[in-house]
């Protein structure tokens, strides 16, 4: 049964008090010399914590001035480009392999890596009765909510939930890593019969296959998918697993890890903020924006109608009127973001074997127009470019992923970082993260209720 509570006239008015005595006046930023978002006027991060994990860099001097350069990201000091080329020349996926390194800090041998990869495949299990019991009960349309729920449930069966000595939280996030594609793929194909009323099938997981086989097994009636497809869906989950210390979902690991919490707490704070589209739904409104685009514009090949309507997207006149050309752009990048270099290169390749080369054309003209047309309608020149967003939703589609699993596509990946982050910040400190907050409203009087 759902909520009875509905938004009344009340709520309404109630909601207007609220604003009216919790709106604050911007300059006061500025006034107290506060870092709104947490970022100094040029958008950049504030300083909030020391991390050995990853790095992006993304200007470096020129002549004794701050420069923009192409965007660079290093996992534990290796270049992401050096990473994927050393195990997609060897044709070998990377996830596993890319994991250790996180969690670790250096890259296994092969017996290490064998060894790994034993330990994640023995814990591709759920607990008894677990997907009939948790995952099947209440199927939510969004499938981060219930991965949430899911890991929380994980807690009560787990002997030593609340205890955080390194090996047992190194224990739990090795499980989390091995079951965040079950949860997800059973999440959804749970959605898909209780609410979609489709078919509905569990396949289990194989100890022989990778993470990515096992998402494209698992998902796919016939369980059958090409190795283009395994290696491309591979590649995608390892430029997602990191992304420096300071965005939000792996900054929230380490808050909530600060305080003491367990595990499944931590990473379940870790999913609630992804799930918000400002950071893990970019590619979603990709791939949306570009269905509204192939609707509006006849010839997909005519750079001015493609064009035109960009300009449209900038004047709040096509799509969602928010002004915005999706996966163009970033806070960190300008010139070009490593991750969607290295992910085009595949993108092409796969979009010939899906017959979808038209789609391609389209997606290559947004990305050389919109720079062009972003700084001409918004005067604005410190570069811009597509980042990782613009490409994995059109990857995601031409694998037949459903869009409900586009963000859980995202933390399958991200889990491996937010893991090294939690056993960092246990490793390395043992106080409570408390920033501080400048109170602007001034004292006032008790006033009796009978005055009021």
């Amino acid at each position: 049964m759902a909520f009875k509570l509905k938004v009344t006239p009340e709520m309404e008015m109630l909601t207007d008090i609220c604003v009216q005595n919790s709106k604050m006046d911007v300059s006061l930023y500025g006034k107290y010399d506060v870092k709104r978002g947490l970022r100094d006027i040029n958008g950049k991060g504030v300083l909030a914590g020391l991390t050995q994990i990853s790095n992006i860099v993304s200007s470096e001097e020129v002549d004794g001035k701050m420069q923009p350069c192409d965007g660079r990201l290093y996992y534990r000091g290796i270049n992401i480009e050096d990473l994927t080329n050393g195990f997609l020349t060897e044709h070998r996926q990377g996830f596993e392999e890319v994991a250790y390194l996180l969690l670790f800090g250096v890259l296994p041998n092969e017996q290490q890596l064998a060894d790994f990869n034993k330990i994640l495949a023995s814990q591709r299990s759920l607990p008894t009765n677990f997907v009939r019991d948790v995952v099947m009960k209440a199927p939510s349309k969004d499938m981060m909510n219930t991965l949430s729920r899911s890991v929380l449930t994980l807690y009560a069966y787990d002997n030593n939930a609340d205890d955080i000595t390194l090996p047992n939280v190194l224990r739990q996030c090795l499980t989390l890593i091995s079951v965040f594609p079950m949860l997800s793929v059973y999440g959804y194909h749970a959605y898909n019969h209780y609410i979609k009323g489709k078919s509905l099938y569990i396949h289990h997981p194989s100890r022989n296959l990778s993470t990515a086989e096992n998402i494209l097994r698992m998902l796919r009636p016939d369980k059958q998918y090409t190795q283009l497809e395994a290696t491309i869906l591979d590649l995608a989950l390892v430029l997602h697993m990191e992304h420096g210390g300071g965005n939000n979902s792996t900054f929230t690991t380490h808050v909530v890890s600060s305080s003491g919490t367990d595990t499944y707490s931590a990473i379940a704070a870790a999913l609630g903020s992804l799930k918000g589209p400002k950071h893990g739904g970019a590619n979603i409104k990709v791939v949306k924006m570009f269905d509204d685009m192939k609707k509006n514009i006849r010839d997909w090949d005519d750079e001015e109608a493609v064009e035109d309507y960009l300009v449209k997207l900038l004047r709040k006149e096509a799509f969602d009127q928010r002004g915005l050309i999706y996966g163009m752009g970033h806070a960190v990048y300008s010139i070009s973001d490593p991750r969607a270099t290295i992910f085009k290169k595949f993108v092409e390749q796969l979009a010939r074997e899906k017959g979808r080369d038209k789609d391609f054309r389209l997606y290559s003209m947004v990305e050389e127009l919109a720079p062009k047309i972003i700084a001409r309608e918004r005067h604005i020149y410190k570069g811009v470019s597509a980042n990782v967003d613009f490409y994995s939703g059109f990857v995601y589609s031409m694998l037949d992923l459903p869009l409900e699993l586009y963000t859980p596509m995202f933390a399958i990946a991200r889990i491996a970082g937010w893991s090294a982050h939690r056993m960092e910040e246990l490793i390395n400190t043992d106080k409570i993260i408390r920033p501080a907050y400048k109170n602007v409203k001034a004292d006032e009087l008790y006033v009796p209720l009978h005055e009021r």
